[in-house]
């Protein structure tokens, strides 16, 4: 029996050859890996250097002094040349000269208000009762019936919003003064408050006392 193997070359076995190295024909040598991997690595190292760097920046930054925000030197307000409106200087008078115990005989200036109305609007007239008034206005009224003594014998001491006030002013007046304490009390209402008057014997009296209580710093006059 013939061997199969007498028909091969002992120097054509396959097992015989030498094998090439796969490295140096088409693979990826060790040396490029490595070097790959290390500038994958340093790329790395500053994309994170970079962002560090960057948060720190912001963090100093946001974490400063604050800003300071000044006023403007201009002024704030400035009042208009020309402001309009309706000027009520002096209409208050009225009210200290009456709680003085002054008789102002005082009434309404129904024609002080402006005219002007604005186009579109109906001018209908208002009934007096509800212009505002920012005095005590009141109506003249009758006199009360002077006493025997004849007339100018009436003391006014003052005038107060309520009965409870004029109360309250005779009760101190009357008590500092004996020469009040003698009068006969009078509270007079009127429309827009309440009058505290005393009656006196004479007119004489009446001067008297009035004098004797402007010298104590109090106000009083000589009623009509």
């Amino acid at each position: 029996m013939t061997d199969s193997r007498t028909g091969y070359d002992e120097d054509s076995l396959p097992w015989l050859q030498e094998v090439e190295d796969q490295d140096a024909t088409g693979g990826i040598s060790a040396r490029t890996m490595i070097i790959g991997l290390l500038a994958v690595l340093l790329i790395a190292a500053l994309l994170v250097g970079g962002f560090f760097w960057l948060g720190r920046e912001t963090a100093v930054t946001g974490g400063g002094e604050p800003e300071l925000i000044r006023a403007p030197a201009e002024p704030y307000k400035v009042k208009p040349a020309d402001p309009g409106g309706l000027d009520i200087a002096g209409e208050s008078q009225t009210t200290y000269e009456t709680s003085a115990g002054q008789d102002t005989d005082s009434r309404l200036n129904l024609g002080a208000a402006g005219t002007d109305i604005p186009r579109g609007a109906t001018e209908t007239p208002e009934p007096a009762a509800q212009a505002e008034t920012p005095a005590v206005a009141e109506k003249p009224e009758p006199e009360a019936p002077a006493p025997s003594g004849g007339s100018g014998s009436t003391v006014q001491l003052g005038a107060f919003a309520n009965p409870a006030q004029a109360e309250r002013a005779w009760t101190a007046l009357s008590s500092r003064f004996p020469s009040v304490a003698a009068l006969d009390k009078r509270i007079v209402p009127f429309p827009g408050g309440t009058r505290l008057r005393a009656g006196a014997a004479s007119p004489a009296q009446a001067r008297q006392v009035c004098a004797a209580l402007k010298a104590a710093g109090e106000a009083c006059f000589i009623a009509r």
